[in-house]
């Protein structure tokens, strides 16, 4: 395991968070079709080079590919196949539940998964998989928790993991000639509506499917779960406290949960100062969430898993503590994806205007930070969902018209494409720049209550995310993000910032 600084043997929690997490994990023991087409996919290589958010080389990405992507429903696939072909050449990953396709044992039906297979390779997207388990024949027990119309329930550990190893070699082998070369073992295990087992349950498992994913095909990605956005927000201020450092840990805490206090009871309570802050950090669920993202760290400190998968639903100001935390916490060389991006509002009632100008900082800091492919959740919204209100914004309207920041994504994917991807740090201006053979596209922001300016430049063309870029006057930037096209280097458009 690689030690990292302030980390001794690797992560130690206090005596107060082991104890609780010992409570928690305690409490928590508690028809086959035809073969599928084996062409190659077009789209990305997803083993395309990404730049470490400690200062590595920056993203260069291929002609064809772009690193923005989506989730979204397949049962709307017809509403949506017009917007997936214009951010061809991205990635997007599907869920597969072992005791769904497999319901009675010796008889898969791999159709569902198929149909996806296929359609993603023919929008010329990359298919992800994730391989969960559910509940079971193959794990026994009975489901405590079932959601969604189709029923999902959590996951368990298989009673016998030679046949679930059996499983994931004929998933991967199945798959593969589709081009799908990263497969994520399970989903948010941090969460008991989604695993039953402990943290050493989980390791097991992914051990095991590691081993029967690589035999498979050797080329083959082993993915985490994707610890939630939630989770991955208390490893922040977890961090930040062991560290001693309980001002920075409270901020971070402020910024990180700001829409997300009092939406789950005492779970994510208000924080002020170092009591309220022990007390947020060793509540059981809190606990569960700090000992899983251990756990998926120490997997791929040792290798088990080779590709990081993060997501995250909150307040862009959020992003930069996450970013620290995974400068921190990620080793080198090992790549980050964030496979579900979105924006968590309760209750939905920011404006399109402001909502786009969110998704914008959020995609785009995220890639400037190292994340080298970022999938926006969901492409359209359910208008039927449990909350009635829009809490996860979509990029498209439900029938699948265009949105502004659908619109503004667009534009991210164009520019990315073929493009040198780097950071934008000045004085008080943040975002991101792609350049391309001369050209270069920038995408700009300040802190609230910051301003800076470019100055009218020929060929330089400039507007608000989401509107069309006119020949630049002077141009303001605010923290409502901008977009900066023009025929000079970053460089020599940044340099003129006043």
């Amino acid at each position: 395991m690689r030690a990292r600084a302030g980390h001794p043997a690797g992560r130690r929690r206090s005596a107060l968070v082991a104890g609780l997490v010992a409570v928690v994990l305690a409490a928590s023991v508690a028809c086959t079709a035809d073969e599928p087409d084996p062409a190659p996919p077009p789209g990305p290589d997803p083993s395309t080079s990404a730049p470490a958010p400690s200062g590595g080389p920056p993203l260069v990405v291929p002609e064809g590919a772009n690193p923005f992507g989506a989730h979204w429903d397949w049962s709307r696939y017809d509403q949506f196949t017009p917007y997936l072909r214009k951010i061809s050449g991205s990635a997007t990953y599907h869920e597969l539940t072992w005791c769904a396709m497999e319901k009675t044992r010796g008889q898969v039906d791999w159709a569902a998964v198929d149909r996806v297979a296929q359609r993603s390779r023919d929008l010329g997207i990359v298919l992800n998989l994730k391989i969960r388990t559910g509940v079971c024949w193959a794990t026994g027990g009975t489901a405590q928790h079932t959601r969604g119309q189709a029923n999902k329930t959590e996951s368990a550990m298989p009673l016998d993991m030679a046949t679930y190893q059996a499983f994931v070699r004929s998933v991967v082998e199945r798959y593969a000639p589709y081009g799908v070369t990263q497969f994520a073992v399970e989903n948010e295990v941090n969460a008991p509506q989604y695993w039953s087992g402990t943290p050493e349950d989980y390791a097991t498992l992914v051990r095991a499917a590691a081993e029967a994913i690589h035999a498979a095909d050797p080329r083959a990605k082993v993915v985490d779960s994707g610890i939630s956005s939630v989770a991955y927000g208390f490893g922040v201020v977890d961090r930040l406290a062991r560290a001693g450092d309980t001002d920075a840990a409270v901020r971070a805490y402020g910024a990180y949960f700001a829409r997300r206090i009092g939406t789950r009871g005492q779970k994510i309570p208000e924080v002020r100062d170092a009591a309220s802050l022990d007390r947020a950090l060793t509540n059981e669920a809190n606990a569960r969430n700090v000992a899983f993202l251990a756990v998926t760290e120490r997997l791929i400190d040792e290798g088990v898993v080779q590709v990081r998968q993060v997501h995250y639903y909150e307040h862009p100001d959020g992003v930069p503590a996450l970013l620290d935390y995974l400068r921190a916490e990620n080793p080198a060389g090992v790549p980050m994806e964030a496979w579900e991006v979105g924006q968590f509002w309760r209750d939905g009632d920011g404006d399109a205007a402001s909502r786009a100008g969110e998704m914008t900082k959020v995609v785009t800091a995220l890639l400037a930070g190292g994340i080298r492919q970022v999938m926006w959740l969901p492409l359209a919204y359910n208008p039927n969902n449990r909350a009635g209100s829009e809490v996860r914004y979509g990029l498209l309207d439900p029938d699948g018209t265009e949105r502004e920041a659908g619109r503004i994504m667009e534009v991210l994917v164009a520019a990315s494409r073929g493009a040198t991807v780097t950071a934008v740090s000045r004085d008080q201006v943040t975002g991101v720049a792609f350049e391309r053979a001369g050209a270069t596209t920038l995408v700009l922001w300040t802190a609230a209550g910051s301003s800076a300016s470019l100055p009218a430049t020929p060929g330089l063309r400039a507007g608000p995310a989401g509107a069309n870029a006119t020949d630049a006057t002077d141009t303001s930037i605010s923290d409502n993000p901008i977009i900066v096209q023009g025929d000079r280097t970053a460089e020599q458009i940044l340099a003129t910032l006043r």
